[in-house]
């Protein structure tokens, strides 16, 4: 297992592949190496990218050094930094993008990062999470219950709920069920951002450095207004949209357009 050691003393693994300038992949809830966009998108990149892709803490083959801070996610982010060369380019996808903004915010030695539609709510287009939902779901793990916390947290996302039913029946079941007790850690991520208004000016003031939002055509009105405030709050923001795409990152799709900003 390749790892690096993050400032807290947990073990982060983590893969790389291609060949150019350094590039993390920073993954969503419940997905990691193993399980997610990730893999499929660094080979889309590794002909133009040095592709770094990792478990978040808690996930794979991460370890976990609790209590969850979402300053230790970030410190993380650093450490793969400093493995990569000391600079490196950032892509985010759902609340891997929102804890890519706050690590720029919070200094960490990025040249220019892409974000996937971090999951905000910034108006009434969406109703605003309900103030006990983080609880719930962390009372599902701390009981062990942790295929009713996937279901918590798959409803609130607006998953089909025949679809959910379905999913238990597949194997994918098993690995959402493994990662499950790391949703309130994306929840603590997400949380402040959830609540039906937007965040307060100048959140993200200190991430100065080129960044460039992405929304998806087909997605829901909430998610594409919200990647629009997020490009106009970012010092340095501009917004894409991708006609046709939804919030399941398409690699050939969206590759390109990385691969586009990035270089230029």
């Amino acid at each position: 297992m390749t790892h690096v050691v993050s400032a807290d003393g947990t073990r982060i693994a983590y893969s790389r592949t291609g060949s150019g300038p350094a590039l993390i992949i920073v993954d969503g809830a419940m997905c990691y190496r193993e399980f997610g966009p990730a893999t499929e998108l660094a080979k889309a990149l590794s002909s133009d990218f040095t592709v770094y892709t990792y478990d978040r803490r808690g996930r794979g083959e991460s370890g976990d050094a609790g209590p969850y801070d979402v300053g230790r996610e970030v410190e993380d982010i650093a450490a793969l930094i400093e493995e990569a060369g000391g600079t490196a380019h950032l892509f985010g996808m759902s609340s891997g993008g929102t804890l890519v903004a706050e690590a720029v915010h919070r200094g960490v030695a990025a040249e220019r990062v892409a974000i996937y539609e971090s999951p905000m709510i910034i108006d009434d287009t969406h109703r605003p999470m309900e103030p006990d939902f983080p609880a719930r779901v962390a009372q599902a793990i701390a009981e062990e219950r942790r295929g009713d916390a996937v279901k918590l947290f798959m409803r609130y996302v607006g998953t089909p709920g025949f679809f959910v039913v379905a999913l238990q029946l597949m194997p994918p079941w098993k690995k959402l069920k493994g990662v499950a007790h790391t949703l309130p850690n994306d929840l603590a991520v997400v949380g402040e951002y959830q609540h039906g208004t937007p965040p307060p000016a100048g959140r993200w003031s200190g991430a100065a450095v080129p960044a460039l939002v992405i929304a998806g055509g087909k997605s829901p009105e909430y998610m594409r207004n919200a990647q629009r405030y997020l490009a106009s709050a970012l010092p340095k923001g501009e917004l894409v949209v991708l006609p046709g795409q939804t919030h399941m990152v398409k690699a050939k799709v969206t590759a390109p357009v990385l691969t586009g900003f990035f270089t230029g």
